[in-house]
């Protein structure tokens, strides 16, 4: 067998990539990790502006009921005591997300779990559930779908609720109580020096290179560097689209610097109405400033984030996991089976929206599972 100079090629320097890369490292594998864009880190990568740490990709809470992710992640970083409690803004109107007592007392002035239960049977869809408009009515009712859901959600994914499939709401928690928590999880936080210490100490002393394009240069000769290949790009470009094109939406993100200390007062609102362009704005200071901490900055950064329809060379952040796009992917993981020596991992791989600690979790998973853990021979 000819000599290869890497266990490892791994193809993304995000929380999967980078995770995996850490594992091969102690035990001692060698690892090349790339990345076509020009950092490292994936979406948590994060910038720094006016002193003020911006989440580039959009906001980043990490939140799990996984203590061993926690554990893990704790050995790399501190994390402050975040708690995401976000705002919906319709026409005006403040409301508390997620939907809780206090969002149903601003909705109806209840005051009690049964009466603001009442209100919601009252208007509850009782029939069976085909589309994300009726699950959503079956949840909450009325008045709040056509407040605080349909507007957002149709601008989020470019179609209407009755096109869209039911379990996109489903994760949206609804709670009989005055709880304006959105994570139910024990461990929550935000790194106190950011996610690119977090992604540098998992990186640190494997060679890694940005601004590279895997198929521009590394798809075709891969084996003659690595023994074992660990993709985590869009599982369809992998096999050239031959069976099809996989559906994403896109995000748009304008950011700007306001010469006053506090924008908004919170770290995310929700804009709920069709009109607004924007799905929400993001105040970024918020996530590591509490109470009276942010006038210590007399600046503040927000950022509007704009839902976009998805095209070569945006990035793909959300797949539409409908009935035709879940038959491709699962077209493609069967031509997958037969690759050898190459581990599929990530989002974009495994077309699937998922949390911060699920996609670390996965990459712990897929090291233990990996055959090159064996001495070659």
């Amino acid at each position: 067998m000819r000599k290869r100079q890497y266990d490892y090629l791994i193809v993304g320097s995000g929380l999967f990539g980078a995770t995996f890369a850490y594992m091969a490292r102690q035990s001692g594998k060698s690892c090349l990790v790339i990345d076509s864009r020009p950092h490292t880190g994936g979406n948590v990568y994060c910038t720094e502006v006016e002193g003020i740490t911006v989440h580039s990709y959009g906001p980043h809470v990490f939140h799990t009921s996984d203590k061993t992710v926690w554990d893990f992640v704790c050995g790399f970083v501190n994390f402050n005591s975040f708690r995401l409690c976000p705002l919906a803004n319709y026409h005006g109107e403040i409301f508390n997300l997620p939907f809780n007592m206090n969002t149903f007392r601003q909705m109806w002035n209840t005051v009690t779990p049964e009466e603001a239960n009442a209100v919601i049977e009252r208007q509850r869809f009782r029939g069976v559930v085909t589309n994300l408009e009726e699950q959503a009515l079956s949840m909450v009712g009325e008045d709040v779908y056509r407040k605080l859901i349909s507007g957002y959600t149709e601008k989020q994914w470019g179609r209407s609720c009755c096109e869209l499939p039911p379990f996109i709401i489903r994760r949206l928690p609804v709670r009989l109580v005055y709880d304006n928590s959105y994570f139910d999880d024990p461990y929550q936080g935000v790194p106190v020096d950011g996610y690119n210490t977090l992604v540098d100490k998992l990186l640190e002393g494997i060679e890694t290179r940005t601004s590279v394009n895997f198929f521009e240069g590394l798809y075709r000769c891969w084996r003659d560097v690595a023994h074992e290949l660990v993709y985590t790009g869009k599982i369809d470009d992998y096999f050239h689209r031959c069976l099809g094109r996989l559906a994403y939406r896109s995000l748009r993100f304008e950011t700007q610097v306001a010469g006053i200390p506090n924008s908004q007062g919170v770290a995310i609102m929700n804009f709920t109405d069709r009109e607004t362009p924007y799905t929400r704005i993001i105040e970024h200071k918020h996530f590591v400033c509490f109470g009276n901490d942010v006038y210590a900055n007399p600046k503040t950064v927000i950022t509007r984030e704009y839902p976009d329809c998805y095209a070569d060379g945006k990035e793909a952040y959300y797949p539409i996991n409908d009935g035709t796009n879940n038959t491709i992917y699962r077209n493609y993981m069967e031509l997958a089976k037969g690759e050898r020596n190459v581990i599929f991992g990530g989002r974009l791989a495994e077309y699937a929206y998922y949390d911060m600690d699920k996609t670390i979790a996965s990459a712990l998973a897929a090291w233990e599972k990996s055959s090159v853990v064996r001495e070659y021979t």
